[in-house]
């Protein structure tokens, strides 16, 4: 996983894990959100993915799934933050 710098600011800032990246990054549902960037977030079905893969730890993982990231086409974190509404789809 590769953060830019400004991504490792703002997950210290937000109190957003690296686990939580991870998951994300491995689990969540794509969106592209302009020029060489994506939105990456969990849906429905990624946090059912989520809670297959964990098991008994889902529970405890639930209140923290309402996180997103904007990544490039290859994989590097830009920015994350916690998720407020409902993203538009155009």
């Amino acid at each position: 996983m590769q953060l830019t710098k400004h991504a490792q600011t703002r997950t210290q800032q937000r109190a957003i894990p690296p686990m939580l990246i991870d998951l994300l990054l491995q689990f969540g549902s794509s969106e592209r959100s302009g020029a060489g960037v994506s939105k990456v977030f969990f849906d429905k079905a990624s946090r059912r993915k989520v809670k297959a893969y964990a098991g008994s730890l889902a529970g405890l993982l639930d209140a923290h799934l309402d996180v997103y990231a904007v990544v490039t086409d290859d994989m590097t974190v830009i920015t994350a933050g916690h998720r407020t509404g409902r993203f538009s789809t155009h």
